[in-house]
């Protein structure tokens, strides 16, 4: 994990600028680091989305859940009236093999 990070250091910032002085680098090393590759670069632990994206995604979740009453979605097959079974009874389980 390392090597990929420097090796998309030197790539991207490092071999495309000289830099003057130190404080210089350091700023440009900082803002590359705190700009983009932290907040901004797909992760493939998150499903390949940015850590922007992912708590984005997470705060939609989180909001629908805070929401009051019982969660809605679709009802399983065979569970809506439709197929002629039971009408949403959770005393009776669901055949997943129907």
């Amino acid at each position: 994990m390392a090597e990929s990070f420097f090796a998309g250091l030197e790539c991207e910032l490092i071999d495309r600028k000289t830099f003057r002085t130190k404080t210089e680098a350091r700023l440009a090393v900082y803002t590359w680091i705190e700009g983009w590759y932290n907040p901004r670069r797909r992760r493939s632990a998150l499903g390949y989305l940015s850590p922007m994206n992912y708590e984005e995604k997470h705060r939609a979740t989180q909001a629908n859940l805070d929401k009051p009453g019982l969660p809605t979605g679709p009802l399983a097959p065979g569970l809506d009236g439709a197929g002629g079974g039971p009408v949403g009874n959770p005393a009776i389980e669901y055949d997943h093999t129907a």
